[in-house]
């Protein structure tokens, strides 16, 4: 593996658009723009949430959903401004974003306040329509994380970290959400951030087991990438980057140590 970027403050959301890597840096309050052929990178927008996550609209356009809620658009010229409110869906902080080939977007929220060592409850799934119309669609996940949009947006994808299992729903007319299913049992795990590769194949990051996963549908482990911290969430290239984000757990407050770093797969 090798580093592209150290001295993240909190590194998560990572997606490959438009030829360049883009993340979120929580703690920052930054959005990342990567360039990995010349090793630079960009803050295009500015975000003062705790957490975010990204996703891009049929336009190419960069979309964040915020933890207090607020879905926001960067428009062209770089201005960011509000697109929904989405804030009535929890009180408590949403989080992964992703979109589906017909426009509706999903979130996902955890269903507490772990920063303020709430015990844990259970989590669920939002449908946003174009509109900017909300509603949760499923409920009764352990801590739902990383989400992706699979099968030409008949299938959403939700990685369950408390529950050590990937998690399928057959996705219906207007978003809504039917046929919950297993799609992998990843015992011992806590999938975090997934991204599935071409084969069909779901990598997700495991942070405390501080490595990258490769797993088939059924629970088939296929490859494994250890890294020396843990691993928050992946996104693949199309030559077959694997991007990881990581960063030391626990570390001391302010301390920098989030990475993203680059494996071949």
């Amino acid at each position: 593996m090798e580093i592209l970027i150290d001295g993240l403050a909190f590194g998560e959301s990572p997606r490959w658009h438009g030829g360049r890597l883009w993340l979120s840096d929580w703690a920052a309050g930054e959005v990342l723009a990567v360039d990995p052929a010349a090793g630079t990178r960009e803050v295009v927008a500015r975000v003062d949430a705790f957490p975010f996550c990204l996703a891009f609209d049929d336009a190419g356009r960069l979309l964040i959903v915020t933890g207090d809620g607020r879905l926001l658009r960067r428009e062209d010229g770089g201005a960011v401004g509000p697109v929904a409110d989405l804030s009535g869906l929890s009180e408590h902080a949403l989080n992964e974003l992703v979109r589906a080939p017909d426009g509706n977007l999903f979130v996902n929220g955890i269903g507490y306040d772990m920063a303020a060592g709430d015990d844990p409850q259970e989590g669920f799934v939002a449908v946003v329509a174009p509109d900017g119309a909300a509603r949760r669609v499923a409920e009764g996940l352990a801590f739902p994380n990383g989400m992706e949009v699979v099968d030409g947006g008949a299938t959403l994808l939700v990685a369950e970290s408390h529950a050590s299992r990937i998690t399928a729903f057959t996705i219906g007319r207007d978003g809504d959400l039917d046929g919950r299913r297993t799609w992998a049992e990843v015992p011992v795990s806590a999938p975090d951030g997934i991204c599935v590769d071409p084969q069909g194949g779901v990598w997700y990051g495991d942070v405390p087991n501080q490595c990258a996963v490769r797993v088939a549908e059924g629970g088939e482990i296929l490859d494994r990438i250890e890294a020396d911290r843990g691993c928050f969430a992946v996104a693949l290239a199309p030559d077959r980057t694997l991007y990881l984000v990581t960063m030391r757990w626990g570390g001391e407050d302010g301390e920098r140590t989030g990475q993203v770093v680059t494996a071949r797969v």
